[in-house]
């Protein structure tokens, strides 16, 4: 008998059998048995039954929300992990094997590898992982030290559960709703409408907001001021912008947050800035005096669970897949002149190069820009090969004929790693990853100030976030949403799945058309939404799971 993988739930009493995929160890699929003839209670394996009956249980399941977490980023190699970033106004494909999102027409279908990712990885593992928490929380033999203590824990899972709605629907539109496990399967699932969805997240957040500490209990953790920051978000999305401004609020207000503004962590005792100091290795957490952190995705080095799927290679890829390939720079003489290091730029690949838009076109009004400057943004290389006759001088691309998307672009530092355990080859880092930045708080309570029609507050959020950076104040007449996207780029760009971003806003096309020269002449109307997997579309056999327009 083939049993079903995972049974979904819209919100309105229907379920169905969705598509096929990785099952989580919590979820136990029940097959139908006389009693006489078998009976059976597994004491010996991890199964709901026998690890959810306590706190430390719950912790445990807990921990497997994260391990989802990450996955959704990290887990698969190559540049289809990317493509929140790839194909939108601030990435595009380096590497010439590659040809993602080159023409969206071709590329963007629904069998493509990367639009089943991260509805299998939210739909097959973060969600039914939150579920089989929340429900087996009011079973009557759990034994809880306190009802706050219980509800914590739902608060922490339905904050996961509201994550990975409000990521869904921001990629795909409306989706189905699923708010339990079910034992047995059914096809005829139908979507909900996607303000269904955002309502739904906004409940889950309430519920998380009211219930999750202040402080994490340990790194990594979320808190209160996480389910506000994405509260934020779903509240605009709901066009709540009250309520918006509210939650923002609260985390802004927070003596627990403020913006970094002088220099802090382990390594102060280098040139540098503030800004730069936010992406160094170890400065992510509150203990390197990193206040500005609401929540980052942990990486640690040869530890059980310090990597995605506890493997080397599903570590941060961000050096390797937005790096270019400054290591194949030859020099005038056709030399090699470079050779890696662990005291260099990582080895990339170049899997997305950024767009000018990003290196160049949202610095013009404001070169001086602190996250512009050499130790954010590096444009120049030199030969670093001892055995060049160009040791130590500046690499001219034209002279070399280097290829500029490929071998020879600005690297966006924010990427690069300075410890490097595996050996200078090795190409990934084991820094952490942040999700939630107070930077990014302040400029989604600029969105809602400007979306309720108070330019002025808008413009005193984004020049708090100008001002850490020494740029120039923004004028309250100058603001709008194309430059609260241009402020975006320059603050979370490569941290910033920016697709997300874009269609929540509904604003892909447009800025793929402006800004990515790669993509903007094929890219449509429709391409605003990635389509429904067809694998979930035929799976769902007793009714129609009607596929986005164009599709």
């Amino acid at each position: 008998m083939k049993l079903p993988t995972h049974i979904l739930h819209n919100g309105k009493g229907e379920s169905f059998y969705l598509g096929f995929g990785a099952i989580t160890l919590l979820i136990v699929i029940l097959v139908g048995c006389s009693d006489n003839l078998l009976q059976e209670e597994p004491k010996d394996f991890l199964n709901s039954d026998v690890v959810l009956i306590n706190e430390e249980g719950f912790q445990s399941a807990i921990n497997s929300l994260y391990m989802a977490a990450r996955a959704i980023f990290f887990r698969e190699d190559g540049s289809k992990m990317y493509s929140l970033q790839i194909g939108t106004d601030v990435a595009m494909t380096g590497d010439r094997s590659l040809n993602d999102f080159e023409n969206y027409e071709t590329w963007l279908t629904p069998t493509q590898t990367s639009v089943q990712i991260y509805w299998n990885r939210l739909y097959l593992e973060m969600i039914p992982r939150a579920n089989t928490i929340i429900e087996h929380a009011d079973d009557e033999d759990v034994d809880w030290s306190s009802e706050e203590a219980k509800n914590r824990v739902v608060a922490e899972a339905r904050f996961f559960r509201a994550y990975a709605h409000n990521f869904l629907t921001n990629l795909y539109g409306g989706i189905p709703v699923v708010d339990r496990i079910y034992n047995s399967p059914k096809t005829d699932f139908e979507r909900n409408t996607r303000e269904e969805v955002y309502d739904f997240a906004r409940q889950d957040l309430e519920f998380a907001s009211e219930w999750l500490p202040e402080e994490a209990p340990a790194p990594g953790r979320v808190t209160k001021a996480a389910a506000d920051h994405l509260l934020t978000e779903v509240y605009i999305s709901l066009e709540q912008y009250e309520n918006a401004i509210e939650s923002a609020s609260r985390v802004i207000d927070s003596p627990r947050y403020h913006l970094m503004r002088q220099r802090f962590g382990n390594y102060t005792d280098r040139p540098g800035d503030v800004y730069a100091d936010l992406f160094k290795d170890e400065n992510q957490s509150r203990a390197a005096g990193n206040m500005e952190n609401i929540w980052a995705l942990q990486f640690e080095h040869n530890t059980p669970g310090g990597t995605a799927d506890n493997s080397q290679w599903y570590a941060n890829g961000w050096q390797r897949a937005w790096g270019p390939k400054w290591w194949e720079l030859q020099d005038p003489d056709g030399n090699e002149g470079m050779q890696l290091t662990t005291d260099s730029l990582g080895r990339g690949v170049a899997w997305l190069r950024p767009t000018n838009y990003v290196v160049y076109t949202i610095w013009e009004d404001d070169p001086s820009d602190m996250r512009n400057s050499t130790y954010n943004i590096q444009r120049d290389y030199y030969y670093n090969n001892p055995e060049s006759d160009y040791f130590g001088q500046k690499v001219d691309p034209e002279t070399i004929n280097a290829d500029t998307m490929v071998q020879y672009y600005p690297t966006i530092h924010k990427i690069t790693a300075q410890n490097f355990p595996e050996g200078a080859s090795y190409g990934r880092a084991f820094k952490d990853t942040y999700v939630m930045r107070l930077a990014e708080t302040y400029l989604l309570r600029a969105e809602a100030y400007y979306r309720n029609n108070n330019a002025v507050q808008a413009a005193e959020d984004i020049n708090e976030v100008r001002g850490r950076a020494n740029a120039d104040p923004v004028d309250p007449a100058d603001v709008n949403i194309e430059y609260i996207l241009d402020e975006r780029a320059r603050e979370l760009v490569v941290e910033e799945p920016r697709r997300l971003t874009l269609n929540r806003m509904e604003r892909l096309v447009e800025e793929v058309r402006e800004h990515n020269s790669e993509s903007s002449g094929s890219i449509q109307e429709y391409h605003g939404l990635y389509p429904l997997p067809q694998s979930a579309i035929d799976a769902n056999t007793g009714t129609t799971l009607e596929q986005n327009p164009g599709y």
